[in-house]
């Protein structure tokens, strides 16, 4: 059995459960964590048993013997600089979305993905649901004929949004529909869009529920549809002292005893095999571009009230470059 040793660059909420992930695969030889916060970095080593624990990416970068890295940091700022330094040392990317803050920024690490023939995929984890990949079965098996329409209906809590939201000022479709996106493309390819139109509203979420996340989906064809309720539902917990929870309902997953609940446990998995059996990653980073593309047209169209047409002109480019705000 081939091994090799992993590195995970950021342990916070999915860098951790990436490192607890690969701390029990046979594949992996030795594996590598980096964290900036020493209280954050103590808890996983201990967690996680590394050969070496650092508070510095570059130590990760500089160690010739590490080929797998996953990139897992906060604010979504450091996901270009780290990444491209991983990219030029010659390691394989697992970089968690967004690809990156600025388009140029993504041509650029696709680019170096390119010249260096090193796997490079973006944690667009949703692909790994077996819900939604039944949907994608059922669209390329041509059980739903032609496609018509897509419909995604994602609800998230208040706790969650604030969550996500005070570490970056990115709107909602940057930082959580952009799954949806991905997972639309990636039912409808190798079709692409040609126009967004969005509309957003701020400032109206106060304290509420608990549960996590919700998710319908309704995928209509000319031959049949497909109904996906993601809502977690199925699962429900009332305590006297917590009232009711919705276990399980997070969208990376949890560890639950012996077995993962969740698509991020697989997502890592599939990435290290892909790079140790030279096999295609499951999300390409043009794909991700796309994507990345897409909810940029999306905040321009909510600014301006009006469809924004793909590809993004100049004109287009330099609109967002001027957008201030929390939007952005």
């Amino acid at each position: 059995m081939n091994q090799v040793e992993v590195a995970v660059i950021g342990t916070g909420w999915c860098g951790g459960i990436r490192a607890e992930t690969l701390a029990r695969s046979a594949l992996v030889d030795k594996l590598h964590i980096c964290e900036i916060r020493p209280d954050r970095l103590a808890e996983v080593k201990a967690l996680t048993s590394p050969a070496s624990a650092t508070l510095d990416y570059g130590d990760i970068v500089r160690n010739p013997n590490i080929s797998v890295v996953y990139v897992c940091t906060t604010p979504e700022q450091n996901h270009y600089p780290i990444t491209r330094d991983c990219l030029r040392a010659g390691k394989h990317v697992l970089l968690e979305k967004p690809i990156a803050m600025e388009l140029w920024e993504a041509d650029e690490l696709i680019t170096l993905a390119r010249r260096g023939r090193l796997k490079f995929t973006i944690g667009y984890s949703q692909r790994f649901n077996p819900k939604f990949a039944y949907a994608k079965k059922k669209i390329t098996d041509g059980t739903l004929g032609k496609v018509v329409s897509v419909m995604v209906s994602r609800h998230l809590s208040r706790g969650l949004g604030t969550k996500i939201a005070k570490r970056v000022k990115l709107s909602p479709v940057v930082m959580e529909s952009t799954h949806d996106l991905d997972f639309v493309f990636w039912l409808l390819e190798p079709a692409k869009p040609v126009r967004v139109y969005s509309q957003g509203a701020y400032g109206y979420m106060q304290p509420g529920y608990p549960n996590f996340c919700s998710t319908w989906v309704e995928v209509t064809g000319t031959e049949g549809a497909l109904i996906l309720d993601d809502t977690h539902r199925d699962v429900w917990l009332n305590t006297v002292a917590e009232g009711t929870r919705f276990p399980m309902s997070t969208m990376p997953g949890e560890q639950v005893d012996h077995v993962f609940a969740g698509q991020m446990g697989p997502e890592t998995i599939h990435f290290l095999e892909a790079c140790i059996m030279d096999r295609s990653v499951m999300v390409t980073p043009e794909s991700a571009r796309m994507v990345m593309e897409t909810y940029t047209a999306a905040d321009l169209s909510a600014e301006r009230n009006e469809p924004v047409d793909l590809p993004l002109s100049n004109a287009a480019l330099s609109a967002v470059a001027e957008m201030v705000g929390g939007k952005r």
